[in-house]
């Protein structure tokens, strides 16, 4: 039997896979328009054809988005973030179970793991959460609570998993202001926050997952409601 060998990839795969690049290292910045179609014929060296191809491969993938009459534009640099900030009501439960499965390991793995200044650092991003919410500062906090939740995973001493929940951050921001609005009516700080930042400073896996449960459990049920 002869030996399988990958086929060679099609010219259209190579440029998406530099336009790719492009996007991933932030020359093509979230945001930002594409060069027009003859300007990436001339930097490419290939015909529109392949550049269409290339182009409606990475919309199909989420990382660029057509705007009629203005061009293409730049709408994630992270295929991951893509699959996840398209807003549905469905999707935004899809990213709230993700976090849940990511943000609970992490928290237990913090509790095991986390150094002096990572629990200091934890305690001084929960108290600027609450100051935020308390004094109705919805834009502040909104920052504030996802700064919180990545400084969490930050400590829990696993890169990959952190590189990997910058993704989820992303989409954090283009939901989070939802979540508040479905949860949250009245002034005290949703519950969960402070007993994770107490469970990981007390160095206990069980109770720090449970907590990010208990948050998360309820932002999903308010999501529904």
């Amino acid at each position: 039997m002869p030996d399988l060998i990958d086929a060679p990839k099609r010219t259209s795969e190579l440029v998406m896979e530099r336009m790719e690049t492009l996007i991933r290292e932030g020359r093509w910045p979230v945001g930002s328009r594409i060069p027009a179609e003859p300007e990436l014929v001339e930097r490419f060296g290939v015909g529109r054809n392949t550049i269409r191809e290339a182009v409606r491969a990475l919309e199909h993938a989420g990382l660029l988005a057509p705007r009629r009459g203005d061009g293409t534009y730049v709408r994630s640099a992270n295929p991951f973030v893509a699959v996840l900030s398209r807003g549905a009501p469905s999707e935004l439960l899809d990213l709230l179970q993700v976090r849940r499965a990511l943000e609970s390991e992490a928290a237990a793995s913090a509790a095991r793991s986390a150094t002096v200044a990572d629990r200091r650092r934890m305690r001084r991003l929960l108290e600027t959460a609450e100051e935020a919410f308390v004094a109705g500062a919805s834009d502040r906090y909104d920052q504030a609570d996802i700064d919180f939740h990545a400084g969490v995973v930050a400590g829990c001493g696993n890169e990959l998993l952190v590189q990997i929940y910058a993704g989820v951050v992303e989409a954090m921001r283009k939901s989070h202001a939802q979540v508040t609005r479905a949860l949250h009516s009245t002034q005290v700080h949703p519950p969960g926050h402070r007993e994770l930042v107490e469970a990981i400073e007390r160095r206990d896996p069980d109770a720090a997952r449970a907590a990010v449960h208990a948050y998360l459990d309820d932002a999903v049920a308010g999501t529904r409601r």
